[in-house]
């Protein structure tokens, strides 16, 4: 028995100076000595690298060892650019947000609200591959406003901004992409014989944009689905508007656009 316990005392012994040991050499810092400016380098190499990762932690030294400095600031901004192409949104909106709330001031809130608006953007690549794939029903377009909002602060505030003109093209192509949205919805709802809320949503539609290519559908959809129920007056006057509006609808001479065939080209 005291043969085995003295083995037992070796061994944990042994273990945890292996485990000490394991520790130290983990917690070794290889930056130790780097300037910051070899940091930032380094960090650099690592994002043109696609290694993300060990860019953000790289950056996070910087950040610690620079504070105050415009270089820590330029720290922030690249690691919301690493977690952005990291697919990391979160990460990198909260870093964003911090950012701005930090550096109010900054000459580079312009590029922020850039990047603040590609981070949700590219998060709506879910929804329009939703559209043109699944059937529809209801989702969360939370990311889709929230870009638009972003880039629409950038083009009020900087409007010289080398960055405003991607994104008012930007922000075009969002409101085509919800407006298109609302009325794939309404064709899901009337296509599965539930007229009142496709004419609800077509309506949404209606009423929420302007001078955007799926009003047109919008319009027939609440002409066939007036027509389903019976409502002649009100499928009567929705065709009035389609024919003053859009004289050459193909949507009347052909009906629905056959699936796959979406209006927009990828960004």
């Amino acid at each position: 028995m005291l043969h085995r316990s003295s083995l037992l005392r070796r061994f944990a012994a042994v273990s945890f100076v292996v485990l000490l040991t394991a520790c130290a050499s983990e917690t070794k810092d290889k930056t130790a000595g780097w300037s910051p400016q070899r940091i930032y380098s380094e960090a650099k190499e690592e994002i043109n690298s696609n290694a993300f990762d060990k860019a953000v932690n790289l950056l996070d030294k910087l950040e610690g060892r620079a504070a105050g400095t415009p270089l820590a600031q330029q720290a922030q901004l690249d690691k919301a650019y690493a977690h952005y192409k990291a697919q990391e949104p979160a990460q990198a909106l909260a870093t964003l947000e911090r950012f701005m709330r930090l550096h109010p001031s900054s000459p580079a809130i312009d590029y922020a609200l850039y990047l603040k608006g590609l981070v949700n953007f590219n998060d709506t690549a879910g929804m329009l591959q939703f559209i043109t794939k699944q059937d529809l029903s209801e989702r969360d377009q939370r990311a889709t406003k929230e870009s638009y909002e972003a880039f629409r602060e950038l083009v009020a505030r900087f409007p010289e901004s080398r960055y405003a003109g991607d994104a008012k093209a930007r922000m075009l192509y969002i409101v085509n992409s919800l407006a298109q949205y609302d009325v794939h919805v309404a064709r899901y709802y009337y296509q599965r014989g539930a007229y009142v809320a496709a004419i609800n949503r077509a309506q949404m539609a209606l009423q929420d944009y302007r001078d955007v290519p799926a009003l047109e559908e919008a319009l027939y959809i609440l002409i066939k689905s007036y027509d389903a129920l019976g409502l002649t007056q009100l499928r009567d006057d929705s065709a009035r508007i389609m024919a003053a509006t859009y004289p050459k609808s193909s949507f009347m001479a052909e009906g629905f656009r056959p699936a796959g065939k979406p209006w927009w080209k990828l960004w």
